[in-house]
């Protein structure tokens, strides 16, 4: 209730201070001003009113209640109302170009590669609320799936359907995946222009060579991020599919090739970053987070209102209430 409720000037609070020596004063007054006198017997005088006196006090406490009002009065009490509004100032167009190689099916990371991909990505692009995201796929060839856009909702549906389905030829063509991205990105007019390429293999299909296409990512100017994506050593992965079209599963040597990813990465001013289980996966994705923020400019609008208007018309009203009954019921009585 009172969380928007503020003093401009506190420091007059100090004033306070002065009310316990004005309390002091009125009762070392008051007792030096009392007279004293004996007589034997009151019963020939005759008592009326008795109990005005007793409330002259009252007086001086008004005084006091007056004096209160107008030192808060005096540190300016008021509300503020803060309405905030950000702006996006320059965003950044992102594509994810993901690997769906059968070899994405390896079950080194939970509950494979691919799955453990999505999940990541998919919070990632929420994250991203003031960015264009796109998808680029690739295995042996590479197409797009989504076009940079701005709706979350197409980019998030698009990623769930991402999987291994045969459609494209089987293989690992880098640098497919790479030109195609580039591709996506090139006529972009964002402020910075990013790429995730994430692989768990090395250029063994395609025409275009990952090098060429890396040097086209440098010439428009689109920073590439790469991600080897597999445990070191061996890993339970598809080798064969069975009749009945479900995939047989061997020990088979994971094979990076992070000779290259590291090239395409630095060439390109990007990072090359190596997820060997879900959680370093997942904390590569937090720290791309982290390197490519978008400019945000956020404006905060206060609307003052003042407060101290009606304390001192009552303060006012108290110290005319005050003087006149001084001057009239108390007037007679020192």
């Amino acid at each position: 209730m009172f969380e928007n409720f503020t003093f401009e000037n506190p420091q007059f609070f100090w004033l306070f201070l002065l009310l316990p020596l004005a309390i002091g004063w009125y009762v070392w007054k008051r007792n030096k001003q009392q007279a004293a006198l004996k007589i034997s017997s009151i019963k020939g005088f005759k008592v009326s009113g008795s109990w005005l006196p007793k409330l002259k006090p009252v007086l001086f406490v008004i005084r006091l209640i007056s004096l209160s009002l107008i030192i808060t009065a005096l540190a300016r009490p008021r509300t503020v109302d803060v309405s905030t509004k950000t702006k996006t100032t320059k965003g950044i167009d992102i594509v994810m170009s993901i690997d769906v190689s059968a070899s994405m099916l390896a079950k080194d990371l939970r509950p494979n590669r691919l799955e453990a991909l999505k999940d990541v990505a998919a919070e990632f692009i929420k994250d991203r609320p003031n960015d264009r995201i796109g998808l680029v796929v690739y295995a042996g060839e590479s197409f797009t799936k989504t076009p940079i856009t701005s709706d979350k909702s197409i980019v998030l549906s698009s990623l769930k359907d991402v999987k291994y389905d045969n459609v494209l030829e089987n293989g690992t063509a880098i640098g497919m995946g790479l030109a195609t991205s580039v591709n996506r990105l090139k006529d972009s007019r964002a402020k910075s222009k990013v790429i995730i390429l994430l692989t768990d293999g090395s250029n063994n299909a395609g025409f275009i060579d990952p090098k060429i296409a890396s040097e086209l990512a440098v010439e428009y100017g689109i920073k590439t991020y790469t991600i080897g994506i597999g445990t070191n050593g061996m890993a339970l992965a598809p080798v064969a599919i069975l009749p009945n079209g479900s995939f047989q599963y061997g020990r088979v040597q994971v094979e990076i090739d992070e000779d290259l990813l590291k090239e395409i990465a630095k060439a390109t001013g990007g990072k090359y970053f190596r997820a060997t289980n879900n959680k370093k996966l997942q904390q590569i994705y937090q720290e791309i987070d982290k390197l490519e923020k978008t400019d945000i400019e956020e404006f905060k609008f206060y609307n003052y209102e003042e407060k101290f208007r009606s304390l001192v018309l009552l303060a006012g009203l108290l110290i005319f209430i005050e003087f006149l009954l001084r001057y009239t019921v108390f007037r007679s009585f020192i």
